[in-house]
């Protein structure tokens, strides 16, 4: 049994990165891991969210999913962000949360996390090596542990062969690419990593 306490923090507009995120959360369990599945804050007004229909929907049926605090991230061993590319960054909702953790970062807070990330943009281009990689270099301000699942399983091929995290593209009809076995091995690829960090 694994003791491990992942934390899989995500942003979703519309859902694609909620799933990730319940796939993820589905793979850590596999391995014994303790596991919270908590969304940043949304920024954006409800004039905004209200002009897309599926984004309404999204915000409406996702409701009751817990707020990630500073205090989830003290408590995780582990964490996997699971956030959309806004032109090759991170969406502003997830850099927004990253950047009031100022506090636990000055006490040493983020030293020795482990953390991975993943991320989706609507075409196969769109930016999502670029996202995971910018929110890899906050994780290394952090003193924190990247634990990418570079090529170390056949699922990452079948995916689309992102070594830096899973990403997918996410269109009108849903996923594109076949990514569920690949972001439960990242999963649980990450708990393992952490495992060997605590003991």
């Amino acid at each position: 049994m694994s003791n491990v306490k992942l934390a899989v923090i995500y942003y979703s507009s519309t859902g694609t990165n909620y799933q990730l995120a319940k796939w993820a959360e589905e793979g850590a369990k596999e391995v014994g891991a303790e596991v919270k599945v908590l969304k940043v804050p949304e920024l954006a007004p409800d004039a905004a969210i209200d002009s897309n229909p599926s984004w309404r929907a999204h915000v409406d049926a996702t409701k009751d999913v817990q707020e990630v605090t500073s205090a989830d991230l003290e408590w995780a061993d582990a964490i996997i962000f699971s956030v959309p590319t806004r032109f090759g960054n991170m969406a502003s909702q997830m850099k927004q949360f990253l950047d009031t953790q100022g506090g636990l970062w000055a006490t040493g807070k983020t030293v020795n996390k482990v953390v991975s990330a993943m991320s989706s943009a609507g075409n196969a281009h769109g930016g999502q090596e670029a996202t995971i990689l910018s929110l890899y270099t906050s994780m290394y301000h952090w003193g924190a542990i990247v634990a990418a699942p570079g090529y170390a399983d056949e699922s990452i091929f079948k995916a689309g062969g992102n070594p830096y995290g899973v990403s997918v593209t996410a269109g009108d009809d849903g996923m594109v690419e076949d990514v569920e076995d690949a972001v439960k091995f990242q999963a649980k690829r990450t708990v393992k990593i952490a495992e060997k960090i605590n003991s």
